[in-house]
């Protein structure tokens, strides 16, 4: 069997904004396999500034990876520890290519075209008014669960964002959920669930920075709605620390990232600790390419889980390849009349 990686750079449509920052491009890597006449892909979906193996080194191994693919899927993600999206792209890469399709990784009636599932519509951090056209947009899509990155802008502002969609739709029509990605202070982040909570919030992503256990812990003690785990979960390894991280916040849900938590396997992993000690969870893309989302969509479809889960279509980018994820009506649709835009060769 022979390895390659290959560097491709994802344009957006329009700059897209975090509490760190706006995005103009984001960076990804694909490994690909050859074996007789068989081929499979797998995105190691690389986060610059989040993803806990944004080294110096990273290119390094993922060279070394290929060099070493006779070790097979399971020595490599252990070998591989420390770079969970290398992980993910390694087990995606032997699933493709053991597949008879190099992109039907988990057959389903999800890819049958038969069943879809229920997803978040992300509105994106900006000024107000271009806030305030994604949130309608979203309605307009059909969207019964939106969520909005917070944090950027005037908190005022926010709230009359909030204010805006409470205003129109119901907590049973339009559930909302906030992604702080750890942008509030300490010592106000409690006076900011409370005002959050006026607008009858589903749950909020990382309302402070990660690495505060003891503050996180009494946040979820004391929150009036439920907080979600997911920057937090960045760099935790182990199992036994994973267990240990759970039990010492009690968080109400986590959000598990594959790309950022080693893969299918390292995911299934936080999904046993949760259910285990009966958190909530769903699982979200991480601004993959429509590869590394394909595999995340199927693979997700066979969890059975009823919550909105956070998959988009890659639709922000200029240069993404087509492929048959569909939303519609707030569903993610796995379309069979959509085939694959994708050349191996233009990688090779």
């Amino acid at each position: 069997m022979k390895a390659t990686y290959h560097k491709y750079i994802l344009n957006f449509k329009r700059p897209s904004g975090t509490s760190r920052g706006v995005m103009n491009d984001k960076e990804t890597w694909f490994i690909v396999l050859e074996q007789d006449d068989k081929k499979g892909i797998g995105e190691c979906g690389i986060l610059r500034g989040l993803s806990i193996d944004d080294r110096p080194d990273y290119e390094e191994k993922l060279k070394w990876t290929c060099e070493n693919i006779h070790l097979g899927k399971v020595k490599l993600w252990e070998a591989l520890l420390e770079f969970p999206s290398i992980q993910f792209g390694v087990e995606m890469a032997f699933q493709s290519i053991e597949s008879h399709h190099p992109f039907l990784l988990f057959p389903s009636e999800f890819t049958a075209g038969k069943k879809a599932m229920v997803i978040n519509g992300l509105v994106w951090m900006g000024e107000e008014q271009f806030m305030k056209k994604q949130i309608e947009e979203k309605l307009a899509d059909g969207f019964k669960c939106i969520k909005l990155k917070i944090g950027a802008i005037d908190f005022d502002a926010e709230l009359q964002l909030l204010k805006f969609i409470r205003d129109h739709f119901s907590p049973e029509q339009i559930e909302i959920r906030v992604d702080a990605n750890g942008a509030f202070a300490v010592e106000n982040a409690l006076d900011k669930l409370l005002q959050l909570h006026e607008f009858k919030i589903h749950s909020i992503e990382q309302p402070i920075q990660k690495n505060q256990i003891e503050k996180m812990a009494e946040l979820c003690e004391k929150t009036p709605f439920p907080i979600a785990l997911d920057e937090e979960l960045i760099g935790v390894f182990l199992k036994e620390d994973k267990e240990q991280l759970l039990l010492q916040i009690k968080p109400q849900y986590i959000i598990l990232k594959p790309s950022f938590i080693g893969g299918f396997k390292g995911t299934q992993e936080w999904i046993d600790l949760a259910e285990k000690h009966q958190i909530g969870w769903w699982i979200t893309s991480a601004l993959e390419s429509n590869i590394g989302l394909n595999a995340i969509a199927q693979w997700t479809f066979e969890k059975n889980s009823a919550m909105p889960q956070g998959l988009g279509t890659g639709a922000l980018y200029t240069n993404n390849f087509d492929c048959p994820l569909d939303v519609t009506n707030g569903h993610l649709w796995y379309k069979l009349t959509t085939d694959w835009d994708f050349d191996f060769s233009k990688l090779l």
